[in-house]
């Protein structure tokens, strides 16, 4: 297997040739490191390869990185990319929160296994060659009593992490319960990962969406184009693949995916059997969403008007960024009807205004409590 344009280093600098894109000399040591941990694992799988069935030597399992900065630096942009590059089968990429639920609910399921924490490190370990934590942050005295010895099991059998995280390894559980126990999880982390800092205080994400207007009138191909210009930069190209989301057991078609943003149209999103709990899944998944031609809200459109009312009470609740275009202006996106109806679609009206402002774009995603499906 030989280098190609799909590396970390060809892969950023096909973004930073994308009009708008700003290249960063932080990111630019990152994807140095992360350049070399890439080649690591291409080397390891052909040596791997070489050797399988035929020698007692085993090629050595390189370390992994654990990437730490402020917010809006770019640690999950950079990660994905990293991601999508690296030619493996097994490899997984989960948000931190969400992965922890998952050994929690494993742990469960294995709990007749004489070990039920190396069971669950086990079932990773058929799977997984290459684990991407998104968000490592641990704030809760179950997750912190066994992540040392679900890590130390991972490491033994040969999972390489990567992961980000707004904290540096000895700010993880600063003020947690029984930290003193944790201790340990954290020299772990130090001795087996490499710690790389991606300094400077530019917010990237933010930069990206504040310099362009995020609510597009009229909805025509310009507005489109728009759209499409922001939601490369926002992913630098890197598309999910897939056409829809599943919700419920139902599927929500999509015009497009990716890790942290999705693109919806409104007829899609808001036309359907949908309700409040599938929009909270939705922003909980997805820190930016795209809807595009969102009509006059109108008496015919009683249904859809009070998704999309749900739609927007959920986004703004949990701090999700929305582009989107209107094929009436936002002001005018209610029809006149009863007093009950021209409140909602006042403070409908006053929270899109604000979602637009450089104060919310500022806020931090929530992205607590995905359920398992």
């Amino acid at each position: 297997m030989n280098g190609n344009d799909c590396s970390p280093q060809g892969w950023y600098q096909a973004a930073c040739d994308q009009s708008g894109f700003v290249c960063d000399t932080q990111q630019l040591a990152a994807i140095g490191q992360l350049e070399v941990l890439w080649w690591q694992l291409v080397e390891f799988k052909q040596r791997r390869n070489q050797f399988l069935g035929r020698s007692l030597l085993r090629p050595e399992v390189p370390k992994g990185l654990y990437v730490w900065g402020g917010v809006g630096r770019g640690k999950t942009f950079l990660m994905d990319g990293f991601y999508e590059c690296l030619p493996y089968r097994r490899k997984r990429r989960i948000h931190f929160h969400n992965f922890m639920l998952e050994v929690h609910h494993e742990m469960r399921r294995l709990a007749h296994a004489p070990d039920p924490l190396l069971a669950v490190a086990g079932v990773i370990e058929q799977s997984t060659r290459l684990l991407c934590l998104d968000e490592f942050h641990v704030d809760d005295i179950a997750d912190a009593m066994i992540l040392g010895r679900l890590l130390e099991a991972l490491f033994a059998r040969g999972v390489v992490v990567l992961t980000t995280s707004n904290y540096a390894p000895d700010d993880l559980y600063r003020n947690g319960l029984q930290r003193q126990r944790f201790l340990p999880a954290i020299a772990l982390l130090k001795r087996e990962l490499k710690v790389l800092h991606l300094d400077g205080d530019s917010d990237y994400r933010l930069l990206q969406m504040a310099r362009d207007p995020l609510f597009h009138f009229p909805d025509d191909a310009a507005s489109e184009a728009r759209m499409q210009a922001l939601f490369r930069r926002l992913t630098a190209g890197v598309r999910d693949g897939a056409d829809a989301i599943l919700m419920g057991g139902r599927k929500i078609p999509a015009k497009r995916l990716a890790r942290e943003v999705a693109w919806f149209d409104f007829a899609e999103l808001c036309g359907g059997p949908h309700d409040a709990a599938d929009y909270l899944e939705i922003a909980h998944r997805y820190p930016t969403v795209f809807v595009s031609s969102i009509p006059h809200l109108t008496a015919e459109r009683a249904a859809e008007a009070r998704r999309f009312t749900w739609l927007i009470d959920v986004l703004y609740d949990n701090h999700v960024k929305l582009v989107a275009s209107f094929r009436v202006s936002p002001q005018q996106l209610y029809g006149d009807d009863g007093r009950e109806k021209k409140e909602e679609a006042r403070r409908i009206a006053s929270r899109l205004a604000e979602m637009q402002t450089l104060h919310y774009l500022e806020l931090p995603h929530h992205s607590r409590g995905v359920k398992l499906g």
